[in-house]
């Protein structure tokens, strides 16, 4: 009996059906399946074409640790506000319960003056400018179609970006002239409250720096007085009588022990103490680490640029170099004129008005286009 090709064919075909029926059995879960085509995506992507660098790689290894980075910083951005205010406020009670009343007693009538003047203006900086680096938006591009100038279309929002634009993983959308996304302010630091940003960090650090160095003679002497009442707390709470002491009648029937005297602190001398370590230890650390922040975007804002420019002026500083190029960074007015761009200086009377008083007035700008400031080098006379 002889098989023909059309028989062949049919048994071959049942044949694939039936293992096919057979593996459609065997099959992963969709979750599971879903999981596997993912990563195997994942890893084509890293392949696709010639533009792929080390980079991209490490973007991509690491994406699960920069969504869970900015998930976790996303819902903890209220945690971290509310930890600020507490804080500083723990610091303001220590400062008018305890400090204030030792100010009055022992200080001149110039000193007090001094001191209240100073320490009340330095709290309403801080207060004034955090409340705007929190509240105030950052500025976002325009969602709609427009005329405006763009240098790229954002690979998440789909959306033309213009200079100095960058996407915020935690915020899930552009940012003008974006710099980072601050935790600690619950809010992206752009184009309209970079200024409100950097203030407040110098007025915070001026102020633990002012708390650090008036409050150190009281920290030691607090740290002394605890000290003394540590060992006053180990000492015995009596002396032992025995033998003819008993006899002779030095104590009371029932008695064997000599009652020491009272303690010569109070708990309110030990919380006063406390207090005083607590808010020296607190103002001097943050005092330190805040000031070193302050100090990078002072250098940064000296050189026209943010914490992304500088990422991005390296990256083209290298690149040029290569080819026997200098980079020249295109939104460095000079140091002079980087501060009155970035303060809004236009008058000898800004740098009372709206840097050393609060002030709500906007930068200069929409954040869209650079090419707004004038040709001339210096903006107003020094």
């Amino acid at each position: 009996m002889r098989c023909s090709p059309g028989s062949m064919l049919n048994l071959l075909r049942s044949g694939r059906i039936r293992f096919c029926s057979r593996r459609g059995k065997s099959r992963l879960p969709l979750w599971l399946r879903k999981i596997w085509a993912y990563m195997r995506l994942l890893v084509q992507s890293l392949c696709f074409n010639t533009l792929t660098d080390s980079d991209v790689v490490f973007d991509s290894i690491f994406e699960p640790v920069f969504w869970t980075v900015d998930y976790v910083t996303r819902w903890f951005g209220l945690v971290f506000v509310c930890l600020v205010v507490i804080l500083t406020s723990s610091i303001l009670v220590i400062a008018y319960i305890v400090l204030l009343p030792l100010i009055l007693n022992t200080y001149s009538p110039a000193w007090i003056a001094w001191h209240i003047c100073y320490g009340h203006w330095n709290l309403i900086m801080i207060a004034f400018h955090y409340y705007k680096a929190a509240k105030t938006s950052p500025g976002y591009p325009p969602t709609e179609k427009n005329d405006r100038p763009f240098v790229s279309v954002c690979k998440k929002c789909i959306m033309p970006k213009p200079a100095r634009t960058h996407h915020c993983g935690i915020c899930n959308r552009c940012i003008l002239k974006m710099d980072h996304h601050c935790p600690w302010l619950n809010n992206c630091i752009g184009h309209f409250n970079h200024r409100y940003f950097f203030s407040f960090c110098l007025f915070m650090t001026l102020g633990c720096v002012y708390c650090s160095i008036s409050g150190r003679n009281l920290f030691l002497d607090a740290y002394n007085a605890l000290e003394r009442f540590k060992h006053l707390d180990l000492e015995k709470p009596g002396i032992p009588v025995t033998g003819m002491g008993l006899l002779i009648g030095l104590l009371p029937s029932g008695q064997t022990n000599f009652h020491t005297p009272a303690p010569s602190y109070t708990f309110k001398e030990r919380m006063i103490h406390k207090s005083i370590i607590y808010m020296w230890v607190l103002t001097s650390t943050v005092g330190v680490a805040l000031g070193a922040l302050t100090v990078w975007h002072a250098v940064l804002i000296s050189r026209g640029e943010t914490s992304i420019d500088r990422h991005i002026n390296k990256k083209e500083i290298q690149r040029l170099a290569a080819w026997g190029k200098v980079y020249r960074n295109p939104f460095n007015y000079g140091k002079l004129n980087n501060w009155k761009v970035f303060l809004g200086v236009e008058k000898r009377s800004h740098w009372v008005t709206r840097v050393l008083l609060p002030s709500g007035h906007p930068p200069y700008g929409d954040g869209l286009t650079w090419d707004i400031f004038p040709v001339r080098k210096d903006l107003i006379p020094v």
